[in-house]
């Protein structure tokens, strides 16, 4: 039994709308995170150096060539102090 043409149209439609969103959603993502691709399964140590880079270089992926961290960075840690009692 033959398929009349005009049923594949808005299959057409459809697959090529899921195409387009699909290539532009990972456009999106890709330009949210620099250029990179997107990183799954992080742990802590990878977050702490995430955090560092951040602070380093004000990017989440940025990383710097200097040796030697800037005056700023010695007092932007990434640990909150807890208060002192006496």
């Amino acid at each position: 039994m033959p398929v009349p043409f005009e049923a594949l149209i808005p299959l057409g439609l459809i697959t090529g709308f899921f195409g387009v969103s699909g290539f532009f959603f990972q456009k999106l993502k890709t330009s949210i995170n620099e250029g990179q691709p997107p990183r799954y399964g992080l742990d802590r140590w990878d977050r702490v150096m995430l955090d560092r880079d951040y602070r380093l270089t004000g990017t989440q992926r940025g990383q710097t060539h200097q040796t030697a961290a800037p005056s700023a960075f010695a007092t932007s840690s990434a640990w909150n102090l807890e208060k002192e009692h006496l």
